[in-house]
């Protein structure tokens, strides 16, 4: 494994990773020290690409695996092949490994999404690897785990959607980095990066109003970063469409309830629409743009 502690290696990937120094700095001390990590914030502040850029930097295996309600301890560890044990018997060479035991076998990070969305079953399968490093099996045996493998898991906070607690087993096991929404600076940076135009007007309404969904009393749950990025993209197509600027006000609003009314998640009993929000949204912040009014010579307001 590369030293991930190495000067280049942190300035390499702080480079790559917009706004995320001090938790890259935590999670490379983590892995450095051989322990597992649990990353925890809402969808769209950079949890998975901070887990794979960190990965590619230390040069090991990767496993994505992508938590929910279907994955079973047989999926995660693996299973005979029926068909093939049929014929030959409960052997080793029947035996399909499964993401967890392709991990332990090779000595891969094991990247674990939506660890909260996973059954007990399934998670108390990794809390067993997590305890003994190393994984028994019905007429497999045992598996230990290589030299270089831990669990890196991902999951959104507890009230979002389908999401269940994590046990205390779990949290003793794992060291927890929190994961919160980039600053103004850092997600402008990140839709420059992530479009294919670059337009500040444009991006800065898109900023804002994404941010703004995080705030507004009637939103229980915000967007993410994602949703000024789709914005940008959005309104310059439609911009070509229509023949106007991309900074036309009205262009700008559909783009903004295409990208971001899907997105957000209102409070039960309201009587308002994801979209009526958005253009709540949007002409606050085109208000915002709006001159001050003009001081004469000596500094006094004109009058109206």
């Amino acid at each position: 494994m590369t030293a991930l502690t190495d000067p280049a290696v942190l300035a390499a990937l702080d480079a790559s990773i917009v706004g995320r120094r001090r938790e890259l700095e935590m999670l490379v001390a983590a892995l450095s020290a051989k322990r597992h990590v649990l990353l925890e914030g809402p969808p769209g502040t950079g949890k998975s690409t901070i887990l794979r850029e960190v990965s590619e930097a230390a040069g090991t295996g990767f496993v994505f695996v992508e938590g929910n309600a279907e994955l079973t301890p047989g999926r995660l560890a693996g299973q005979f092949d029926p068909s093939r044990v049929l014929e030959d018997g409960y052997t080793p060479d029947v035996f399909v490994d499964g993401p967890l035991v392709e991990a332990l076998r090779n000595g891969s990070l094991l990247d674990v999404e939506e660890l909260n969305r996973v059954p007990e079953e399934t998670v108390n399968l990794l809390i067993t690897v997590m305890s003994e490093g190393e994984l028994t099996l019905p007429r497999l045996g045992k598996i230990e785990a290589a030299d270089g493998f831990m669990l890196v898991a991902a999951m959104n906070p507890f009230d979002n959607v389908g999401t269940a607690r994590v046990s205390g087993a779990v949290y003793d096991r794992m060291c927890r980095i929190a994961m919160a929404y980039q600053t103004l600076d850092d997600e402008s940076d990140i839709v420059v990066r992530r479009t294919t135009v670059d337009d500040r007007v444009l991006r800065r309404r898109a900023v804002m109003s994404t941010r703004a969904t995080r705030t507004h009393s009637d939103i229980r749950v915000g967007s993410s970063v994602r949703g000024a990025i789709d914005l940008v993209e959005v309104a310059h197509r439609l911009a070509e469409m229509r023949g106007f600027e991309p900074t036309d006000s009205d262009v700008g609003l559909d783009a903004a309830i295409v990208s971001l009314s899907g997105r957000i998640r209102l409070h039960e009993g309201g009587d308002k629409t994801p979209e009526s929000v958005v253009r709540e949204i949007w002409d606050a912040v085109l208000a915002t743009e709006q001159p001050r009014e003009s001081d004469d010579d000596s500094g006094k307001a004109t009058a109206p």
